[in-house]
C-alpha cells in the first residue's frame, strides 16, 4: 500500500486550495524542488534496509524516457540524507521506519515536466530476483515552484506570490482611455476543473512532453492554445456582437465555467475576447505555479506590417480610406484598450537583465512563426527596442508606443502619399494592472499604473532613442520614419476630449482653431461621431457634418457639433464605446490635420445586497442584485451570472423582460464553504444591453472558532 497524503503535503507545498486535494479520494498536487512525504506499508514483515530494495518510478506521458527527462528511476537511499543543491536531481530517501512500514521524503527535480505524472513503486530484495510493481492510481500533478530559487519561475519577493500565484479574484481594466473601470474576474485557479483542463489543452496541442518543464515554451504555447485560432484551443474569438450560438463575451464571470465546458466537450467554447482571453491565461498561469498578471494597455496599437507605426491614409478631398494602400494584407488600427498578461520569470536565453516580467498575448492578432501565439516578450527587452531578441518584441513595442501617422495622397511624394501628421504620443496612454494586496469592489483604488516597466517617459529622450533602436533593427519601418513632413502649419486645431456621459446624456463635438499668421485663412472642415467597437472598427455613423469659414488673422475660433441622446440610442453596440472625428484643411497652405477621442457611455452597475457584509459559514444567505435599465427600450433576453470561489459556482439566473426604467431584480441564495475573505461577482446581458457588472465582498465566519 501506497500514501502520499495529499492534504499533509500540500500545506508546506503551497497547494492546500486546489480542491482536488480535498476530495473524498483526493489526488496530490505538489512543487517541483521541494520534498514531500510518502509511506509505503508492508503486508507481511516491516521493511529491514539490510536486504530490501525500493525503487520509485516517475512517468510523465505515453512515451515516457528517461533520458528525456520524462522519466525518473530513483532508487531510494536507505539512510537519510539531503538532495543536491541544484536540485536538477530527483531524490528519494528513508525518512523513519515503522514495525510494518516505511517513511520517505522525495523530491522531484526542480526542472523536471509540469503536469500530471504516474508513479510506480518498486519493491524487493538484494538477493534475488522477485519483484513487486504497485501502481499508484491516481494521478500526481508535479507544478512549477515560484518558492523555489532554483526554479526559473523563482520570484525573489516571495510576499508578491499571494497576488500573482494564490489570489483567485481579480480585476481586469477594460474601456477606452479617460473612463476605463475595474472588471471583476473570478481566475478560480484552484478549482477542480481547472489542471485536468490545463492538461487537456497540452495534449491536444502536440506540444514535447520534453519541453513542458520550460516556462518560456510553456508560456508561449499557453498563449496560442487559450484561442483556437490554430489547433481547436480553447477559447473561439468573436467581436462582431452576434453571440446567439454561444455565450457573449461580456456574460462571462470568470474563466471556471470556460474551462469547464471545454473539459466537458474537449472542444473549443464561444465565445472570448482579449480581457476574455487573459482572464483564462491567467488561471491556467497560476494554476501551473507560474507567476502571472492581468495587463490592460489604453489606446493599443495593432500593426500589421512591423512599421512601428499606426498609419492613417486620406484621399485628396480628405476622406479616410477604408484600406492601407501600402500594405495589401490588412491595415493597421487602433483598439481602444487591449488586454494580456505578464508572466514571471528567468530568461537564460537572454543576456543577462532580461529575466523578470514577461509579456504574453492569447488574442489571436498577428502570426508568430506561423501561429496566432505572442510572447514570451521580455518588458525589458520592450523598454529597450531590443528587436532582434526573442519574442516578437517588434510586435509589442509597435503595440505600446507606435507612432501615430497620418498620410495624404500626393502623386508627387515617392510612396504617392505625403506625411502630414505624426503624434508621437498617442499610443500606450496608460498600462495598468491590479496593485497587489488590494481589492476595491466599488473604484479603482486597486488599479497599479506599470507604463514605466514598458518603455520610457513619453517626451524623454530615452523613449525616442528606444523608439529608434527598433527602427534601426527593421527594414519595414525604417521607411515610414524617414518620411519628413513638408508641410507649412501656422493653424492650430485642439479636439476637446470627452471622457465619458452618462446614458442618456447629450453631448458636444468641439474644436478649437488658433490662426497664427498675420493673414485670414480659410478652412474646409469634417466634423463626425460614430459607434465603435472597442477593437476600433466603427459600426454605426451617428451624426456628420462639414462646411467652410474662414478665421481672421491672428484670431481663434470654435467649431461644435452637437449629439442629442436619441441620436446615438439605437446605435449603441457592445460596450457603448464612441468615437469623435475630425478633419479640417487649410485652403492657402493646404495644411490638412486630423484627431479623433475616443469615450464610454457609462452604464449603471449592479447592487449586490446581502443581509450582512459578515457572514456564517454553511448557512444558507440571502443574496439580492438589482439595477435600473437606463434605456428607452424594452430589455428582453435578460440573464444574470453569479460567481465566487467558496461561495457559489457560477449560476445563471433568468429574468423576465424589463420595460424602459424598469427595475431589474433578482434573489437567490448561497451557502459559503470556506471561512475567510470572499468576493462575489455578478454580470448582467440582454439583448439589447451587455457588459452591465458588479461585486462585493463579504468575509465568512466559522462560529466554531
Amino acid at each position: 500500500m501506497v500514501n502520499l497524503y495529499p492534504l499533509e503535503n500540500a500545506v508546506p507545498h503551497k497547494t492546500d486550495k486546489y480542491e482536488l486535494v480535498h476530495q473524498d479520494d483526493p489526488t496530490p498536487v505538489l512543487r517541483r524542488g521541494f520534498k514531500f512525504s510518502m509511506v509505503l506499508r508492508f503486508r507481511n514483515r516491516g521493511y529491514d534496509r539490510s536486504r530490501d530494495v525500493i525503487r520509485l518510478v516517475f512517468n510523465f506521458g505515453p512515451r515516457a524516457h528517461s533520458i528525456k527527462g520524462t522519466k525518473a528511476i530513483i532508487r531510494v537511499e536507505p539512510r537519510t540524507r539531503e538532495p543536491a543543491q541544484d536540485r536538477k536531481e530527483w531524490y528519494a530517501g528513508i525518512k523513519s521506519e515503522g514495525p510494518d512500514s516505511v517513511t520517505i521524503e522525495v523530491m522531484a527535480a526542480v526542472h523536471c515536466p509540469v503536469g500530471n505524472w504516474k508513479l510506480q513503486v518498486e519493491t524487493g530484495a538484494f538477493s534475488t530476483t522477485d519483484r513487486r510493481v504497485f501502481n499508484y492510481d491516481k494521478d500526481v500533478y508535479i507544478l512549477y515552484n515560484p518558492w523555489c530559487c532554483e526554479d526559473l519561475v523563482f520570484m525573489p519577493e516571495e510576499r508578491f506570490l499571494d497576488e500573482y500565484i494564490l489570489a483567485d479574484v481579480g480585476k481586469i481594466w477594460v474601456g477606452p482611455y479617460g473612463s476605463s473601470r475595474g472588471r471583476e474576474w473570478v481566475f478560480g485557479q484552484f478549482d477542480k476543473s481547472v489542471l485536468p483542463a490545463a492538461m487537456l489543452m497540452f495534449s491536444k496541442s502536440g506540444f514535447s512532453d520534453t519541453s513542458r518543464g520550460d516556462p518560456i515554451k510553456s508560456t508561449r504555447l499557453i498563449s496560442k492554445m487559450v484561442n483556437s485560432n490554430d489547433d481547436d484551443g480553447i477559447l473561439v474569438g468573436r467581436w462582431d456582437g452576434d453571440y446567439g450560438d454561444g455565450t457573449a463575451p461580456a456574460s462571462w464571470t470568470g474563466s471556471v465555467p470556460i474551462l469547464e465546458e471545454y473539459l466537458q466537450n474537449e472542444e473549443s467554447v464561444c465565445y472570448g475576447q482579449c480581457w476574455v482571453f487573459s482572464g483564462v491565461t491567467t488561471t491556467i498561469c497560476r494554476a501551473l505555479g507560474i507567476p502571472s498578471r492581468v495587463v490592460s494597455n489604453l489606446v493599443s496599437a495593432h500593426d500589421t506590417n512591423a512599421s512601428l507605426s499606426i498609419d492613417k491614409y486620406y484621399d485628396t478631398n480628405d476622406e479616410e480610406l477604408d484600406f492601407d494602400p501600402t500594405n495589401p494584407t490588412g491595415e493597421d488600427s487602433i483598439w481602444n484598450y487591449h488586454v494580456w498578461n505578464d508572466v514571471y520569470m528567468a530568461r537564460p536565453d537572454l543576456p543577462t537583465g532580461y529575466g523578470g516580467w514577461q509579456a504574453i498575448d492569447a488574442t489571436p492578432q498577428e502570426t508568430s512563426d506561423g501561429v496566432y501565439q505572442c510572447g514570451p516578450t521580455s518588458l525589458e527587452a520592450i523598454k529597450q527596442g531590443k528587436v532582434g531578441f526573442n519574442y516578437d518584441v517588434a510586435f509589442m513595442v509597435a503595440s505600446v508606443n507606435a507612432d501615430l501617422m497620418r498620410w495624404k495622397e500626393d502623386p508627387n511624394a515617392p510612396m504617392g502619399y505625403a506625411r502630414i501628421y505624426c503624434n508621437k504620443y498617442h499610443i500606450g496612454r496608460m498600462i495598468l494592472t491590479k496593485k497587489p494586496f488590494l481589492f476595491d469592489p466599488n473604484g479603482d483604488k486597486d488599479r497599479e499604473d506599470i507604463t514605466l516597466e514598458y518603455k520610457a517617459k513619453e517626451g524623454t529622450e530615452f523613449e525616442r532613442v528606444s523608439l529608434m533602436n527598433a527602427v534601426r533593427g527593421l527594414k519595414s519601418a525604417q521607411s515610414f520614419f524617414s518620411v519628413p513632413e513638408n508641410i507649412k502649419a501656422d493653424v492650430d486645431f485642439d479636439l476637446v476630449d470627452l471622457d465619458k456621459i452618462k446614458i442618456g446624456e447629450d453631448y458636444e463635438i468641439v474644436v478649437n482653431i488658433n490662426n497664427k499668421s498675420d493673414e485670414v485663412r480659410h478652412i474646409r472642415a469634417v466634423l463626425s461621431s460614430s459607434s465603435v467597437f472597442y477593437t476600433g472598427v466603427k459600426a454605426k455613423l451617428i451624426k456628420k457634418a462639414e462646411g467652410s469659414f474662414s478665421v481672421p488673422p491672428r484670431s481663434t475660433e470654435t467649431m461644435r457639433l452637437e449629439i442629442r441622446a436619441d441620436d446615438y440610442l439605437n446605435k449603441l453596440v457592445e460596450y457603448c464605446i464612441m468615437k469623435i472625428y475630425a478633419i479640417a484643411t487649410v485652403d492657402e497652405t493646404k495644411e490638412t490635420w486630423a484627431d479623433e477621442d475616443d469615450f464610454q457611455v457609462v452604464k449603471p452597475t449592479i447592487q449586490i445586497q446581502m443581509p450582512s457584509k459578515t457572514i456564517p459559514i454553511k448557512k444558507p444567505v440571502l443574496v439580492k442584485l438589482s439595477f435600473v435599465n437606463p434605456l428607452k427600450k424594452r430589455l428582453t433576453n435578460c440573464k444574470f451570472q453569479l460567481a465566487g470561489p467558496s461561495l457559489v459556482r457560477n449560476q445563471g439566473i433568468g429574468h423576465r423582460d424589463v420595460g424602459p426604467g424598469g427595475l431589474v431584480e433578482v434573489e437567490t441564495q448561497m451557502v459559503p464553504q470556506v471561512a475567510g475573505e470572499q468576493t462575489i461577482v455578478a454580470t448582467f446581458a440582454a439583448r439589447e444591453l451587455m457588459d452591465i457588472t458588479g461585486s462585493v465582498k463579504v468575509d465568512v465566519y466559522d462560529d466554531e472558532d
